[in-house]
């Protein structure tokens, strides 16, 4: 039986380390049939050693969602490799340090304006870039952190993933015309490298363990990795603007 990727090209932003959501996207995209290509700031060489341990090999090539230059030769890069795309995964997010962990009162407009660019800007950048090679449509699929509330030590990566979550909406309205969807998995805590970078990471993540309903594993990002591959299956056709909780089921329930 082929998988319910096959066929498909799929651009994967974000793959770090194992630990990684997207590394867990990328492996299950390749399982179910995918061709990838990945890519990778500041540091490509990283990612091409994680690349390394996915099934099957893959090209990295080096992307700052927050330069235009590398944006303008995304779409012949790919191009060469791929053809064209099916499906891409955003999987960006980063604050200055100063803008986490308790500080958000004090946190100054320089570093908030670097978290809303990298964290939620680029998801219409990264589209706008992969649109030419999206002909026959396809799907756009991001990562969130459940934006509705105020989480500890979160501060300014909570109002940057909101917009995150609106940007979504509006790429969405806009590409519909031309079949192109656009959805966000809200996942919950993982011990990821992104995570690790938040002051406090424990503190929060400590809320799972009493009030999700479904066991939560920080150590396992599969859950999420696979409500990317299936939204960027054709299975969820008709589905765009939507922001599906891959997190033990701890949004739908109170104190």
């Amino acid at each position: 039986m082929s998988g319910i990727l096959e066929g498909k090209r799929v651009l994967i932003t974000g793959v770090l380390m194992e630990s990684s959501i997207a590394f867990h996207t990328a492996r299950l995209a390749q399982e179910q049939g995918a061709e990838i290509i990945l890519t990778a700031f500041p540091r490509p060489t990283l990612t091409e050693r994680i690349a390394k341990k996915l099934p099957k090999p893959t090209k990295v090539i080096e992307l700052d969602v927050t330069n235009e230059e590398h944006l303008g030769r995304l779409a012949d890069v790919v191009g060469e490799e791929l053809g064209g795309l099916d499906g891409v995964v955003h999987s960006i997010g980063f604050a200055p340090q100063d803008a986490l962990g308790g500080n958000f009162l004090n946190t100054p407009f320089d570093s908030v304006s670097t978290a809303m660019h990298v964290s939620a800007f680029s998801l219409k950048s990264l589209t706008m870039a992969c649109l030419p090679l999206m002909q026959n449509g396809g799907s756009v699929v991001g990562f969130t952190f459940d934006a509705q509330y105020a989480w500890p030590q979160y501060d300014w990566m909570g109002p940057a993933k909101a917009a995150l979550e609106a940007t979504s909406r509006y790429v969405a309205r806009d590409l519909g015309k031309q079949n192109i969807r656009c959805n966000l998995i809200s996942a919950g805590p993982i011990g990821s490298m992104a995570a690790k970078s938040i002051p406090g990471f424990g503190e929060l993540a400590s809320v799972w363990d009493t009030r999700a309903p479904l066991e939560w594993d920080l150590k396992d990002p599969e859950p999420a990795g696979r409500g990317a591959v299936a939204l960027l299956s054709d299975w969820f056709p008709k589905t765009t603007g939507e922001i599906v909780h891959v997190d033990g089921g701890l949004h739908a329930v109170g104190a």
